[in-house]
């Protein structure tokens, strides 16, 4: 009599929500990872440039003072290590604080809160040897922080006390070079980074009259004098004052991490601004040394569609991209829903989802289990298969219970790229193929098995949902 294999009568059901992308970053300009890349083949900076900004050409800047904030929204800031303050020499080795007073004036304190000096509008201090120290914490994630130049102090439009540190163009370029790029890179692509962070500084303005650029990613990432290194400082000084320029004007070089292998056009990622002639979508080979080369994300629907919030109306149905740009970055899609579309931008997807970069597909992979009878061999009560030595042989093939394996893949594969395989976790943690087969049109899977055990379905680069055919009790 043969033994049948039970199996828990409930179904079980799972989706995995499938993002594989490309790239980190805006996708505008130059790719940091390939110019390294660049750089480890041979190439100059001078050929790095010029093949991310096109038509542009090198020249010298004038000599121009940044201005960079590092701090702003509180009443007061402390500071040591200077020695010149308007009509008062101080002493290097003491502390001072500056505190707001009134709506457009300053008050310079000694150590023990006694006032030196009071100041109606900007209030300049710096020491003889070009480094000061500004206390507590920068925008720049740094406490304590040292930075060449001066320090400025003047009522903030965001409210309360604004520090910026006004310092020479190439200086400043010495604390951006280290908090942009490892310092371990060839000389050629730090080279390349200098000359670019050196013309976006000029090029761009994000504070107006109060300030130049912000110490992070809002500008660029500006790490002060601690953050210098050697190898950086020389790169500035092998190009000092080296800019590009489109036509008569200093090129906006906007630059980022990873390409995924393409840049992109910057209107396509910048919604409304200008094409540039310089700012376009160019090939990208040696991007490949980036881990963000290529990426996957993987979350459960509810996550998924948690994440998505108000975009989804009624019941979840996918995501349709309607334009990618010239490279395969998303510039409009669409989220699905069972009552209605919402057109959407591929930044705010980027966004909602926690994207590395707008360069993304979205596949659904569904997966169920369901008990159902099967024709296999059955087990003999010896423990044996039929037609071994510890078996009793039976002449056909009797049914017994297994599982139903089926779900599907949404957007479904292309009709040649249908191949698929069971496979099947071991107990060691590792996964067996057990069965090779083509899914269904639409991306539809059925699969029946006898034995219980841990199952997924892999269709090239996709891999689904876990599944646990699992005996009853």
């Amino acid at each position: 009599m043969a033994l049948l294999l039970l199996f828990a009568a409930s179904a079980q059901a799972a989706t995995r929500q499938i993002i594989r992308g490309a790239g980190f970053g805006h996708g505008i300009g130059m790719s940091q990872y390939g110019a390294y890349g660049y750089a480890r083949h041979g190439a100059g900076y001078e050929q790095i440039l010029a093949h991310y900004y096109r038509g542009t050409t090198l020249s010298k800047a004038s000599q121009s003072d940044i201005r960079v904030i590092l701090q702003s929204g509180s009443k007061t800031a402390t500071i040591t290590g200077v020695s010149d303050a308007p009509g008062h020499h101080l002493d290097e080795n003491a502390t001072y604080k500056v505190r707001l007073s009134g709506l457009s004036g300053e008050d310079l304190l000694d150590s023990k809160g006694k006032q030196i000096d009071h100041y109606d509008g900007p209030l300049d201090i710096s020491s003889g040897n070009g480094i000061v120290k500004l206390g507590g914490k920068a925008m720049n994630g740094r406490t304590g922080g040292h930075y060449r130049g001066s320090l400025e102090f003047r009522p903030s439009p965001f409210g309360g006390l604004a520090v910026v540190n006004v310092l020479s163009l190439d200086d400043y370029v010495k604390g951006v070079v280290p908090g942009e790029v490892p310092s371990s890179w060839p000389a050629e692509a730090l080279k390349a980074q200098a000359v670019a962070a050196r013309s976006y500084a000029l090029a761009t303005d994000a504070g107006g009259p109060v300030f130049d650029q912000y110490p992070d990613t809002r500008s660029q990432v500006y790490t002060g004098a601690d953050g210098e290194q050697t190898s950086t400082n020389a790169a500035v000084q092998a190009t000092a004052n080296e800019v590009l320029r489109y036509g008569d004007a200093i090129a906006a070089t906007y630059f980022f991490s990873t390409s995924g292998g393409e840049t992109e056009d910057i209107q396509n990622v910048f919604y409304g601004a200008a094409p540039q002639p310089y700012l376009v979508g160019v090939r990208d080979p040696y991007d490949k040394f980036s881990p963000k080369h290529r990426w996957r994300i993987v979350m459960s629907k509810r996550s998924f569609v948690r994440r998505l919030g108000s975009l989804v109306k009624g019941r979840y149905r996918g995501i349709k991209v309607l334009q990618r740009g010239v490279s395969p970055r998303i510039v409009w899609a669409a989220v699905v829903g069972s009552k209605g579309t919402t057109r959407v931008r591929g930044a705010t997807l980027e966004a909602k989802l926690g994207l590395f970069d707008t360069w993304a597909s979205f596949n659904r992979f569904t997966g169920k289990v369901k008990p159902t009878p099967v024709t296999a061999p059955p087990i003999s009560p010896g423990g044996g298969t039929p037609g071994t030595s510890t078996g009793v042989a039976h002449p056909a093939r009797e049914p017994r219970m297994g599982a139903l394996l089926y779900g599907s893949i949404a957007p479904a594969p292309a009709p040649s790229k249908r191949k698929a395989v069971l496979q099947l976790e071991m107990a060691d943690g590792h996964w067996r193929t057990v069965r090779r087969f083509n899914l269904r049109a639409g991306g539809v899977y059925r699969l029946k098995v006898s034995m219980p055990g841990n199952y997924r379905v892999l269709a090239g680069p996709l891999i689904g949902p876990t599944l646990s055919v699992v005996p009853s009790a």
